[in-house]
């Protein structure tokens, strides 16, 4: 039965106009992206086989180009608008992060770093550079290694925040396990930055640590 046959409550893109998306299934979200099914298969039915195929829905969010295309109902034009689709929200959360201050909202700091970094399958460690104010100057991606760790080098994040001429700094680093723990690593090159970057009285505000679920803060856990 097509979903136009379907009582209005049911229907994904009426249910999401009644009741917010917050109330939608992530298949019911995925439809309505989708907007069309194939043959055989509605556009809820669709994205339900493409979730449990993927093996959940972040699954099929970060698959690469080649297997994203070669899902059937899928191609290069939905790969793009997803692409695009997925850069919308984190500029969303950058644009939030950039009218508050990042010391006082840990919540949208983390959530948009999250966004950045979660899904890499390599490690990444990234800067927010502060203003006087704590207010973001800009994020940037500064080390990328291997699954098991990423060679970050003091004196480049020196020289970075002298560019920005930024009073204070906010790292991260993702943990593609996704096991968000701090390791002794983690702690020593913290340090090494946190006094690199103290003789030219720029400040470490925090470190995050990110993974599957919470953001660990460095500074929540005293470690700064």
């Amino acid at each position: 039965m097509p979903i136009s046959d379907w009582p209005e409550a049911e229907r994904p893109r009426e249910k999401l106009l009644s009741r917010g998306p917050a109330a939608l299934s992530d298949a019911e979200l995925l439809a309505i992206f989708l907007r069309t099914g194939v043959q055989g298969q509605t556009a809820v039915e669709l994205a339900r086989s493409l979730i449990a195929e993927h093996g959940s829905l972040r699954g099929l969010l970060q698959a690469d180009r080649r297997r994203f295309c070669a899902t059937r109902g899928l191609g290069a034009a939905k790969y793009a608008q997803l692409q695009a689709v997925l850069e919308l929200a984190c500029r969303h959360l950058q644009e939030g992060l950039m009218r508050s201050d990042a010391l006082q909202d840990p919540h949208t700091t983390g959530r948009y770093l999250m966004a950045r970094l979660r899904d890499y399958p390599h490690e990444v460690f990234a800067c927010l550079f502060l203003d006087t104010r704590h207010r973001v100057i800009c994020y940037e991606e500064l080390f990328r290694g291997t699954i098991d760790g990423a060679s970050v080098h003091p004196r480049e994040v020196v020289r970075r925040a002298l560019q920005h001429n930024a009073a204070a700094l906010i790292f991260a680093h993702n943990h593609p396990s996704g096991i968000a723990e701090p390791s002794d690593a983690d702690r020593r090159i913290t340090t090494r930055l946190r006094d690199a970057l103290g003789l030219i009285d720029v400040r470490v505000l925090d470190h995050f640590v990110i993974g599957d679920g919470e953001p660990v803060s460095f500074a929540e856990r005293g470690l700064l």
